[in-house]
């Protein structure tokens, strides 16, 4: 008898971290367009040749964790990976929730002006969007290079060497979108 609990005892112990450890698993929508090869969204959200775009409000379940990574299913048995490759600094449930959120964002999208719905829904940018809005066109930029999301600037990448920066006013409208190459430019921003 004496074993048993001890036994017992031993198991409640081993059982804690398991228990006091498990992620949410988030169902609900993609807050934003990502882009994926296929099976891999890297929060870097590269505009690269071959990516396709999975549209902001898609239908997303988180299913599990692995090391820097929350596995989604997108329905229609389409899973991806979606890799935290530069926001390390948020825990992979803080991470996993930034991008599966439970209010579709197609309805905030419903109620913006044309000009500004066109620009999101096509993954660019225009002059007076709010920082939410930014999001929904081209993702969340990565906390190595943005550790807070109010900055006045934020910076982004159409590649590993197209960045581009959004310049924000004091009211927390895009004042400015700085390319530092036309093809970029032409990319990124909704003239």
């Amino acid at each position: 008898m004496r074993f048993h609990l001890a036994a017992a005892g031993v198991l409640a112990v081993l059982a804690m971290p398991f228990a006091a450890s498990a992620q949410p698993t988030p169902e609900g929508y993609l807050c934003c367009n990502l882009r994926t090869d296929g099976k891999w969204i890297s929060d870097s959200n590269y505009m690269e040749s071959g990516k396709r775009v999975i549209p902001l409000g898609t239908a997303a379940k988180v299913t599990g964790y692995g090391r820097f990574r929350a596995f989604v299913d997108l329905g229609d048995n389409s899973k991806q990976a979606l890799g935290n490759d530069y926001s390390r600094d948020l825990e992979m449930s803080a991470f996993a929730t930034r991008y599966v959120v439970a209010e579709d964002p197609k309805k905030k999208l419903a109620a913006l002006p044309p000009k500004l719905r066109e620009a999101i829904t096509s993954g660019r940018l225009a002059v007076g969007m709010s920082r939410d809005q930014v999001v929904m066109a081209v993702g969340y930029p990565i906390t190595s290079e943005n550790p807070r999301l109010d900055a006045k600037v934020l910076r982004f990448w159409l590649s590993s060497f197209q960045e581009f920066q959004v310049v924000f006013d004091d009211k927390g409208s895009v004042k400015e979108i700085v390319t530092f190459d036309p093809a970029t430019r032409h990319a990124v921003v909704m003239e």
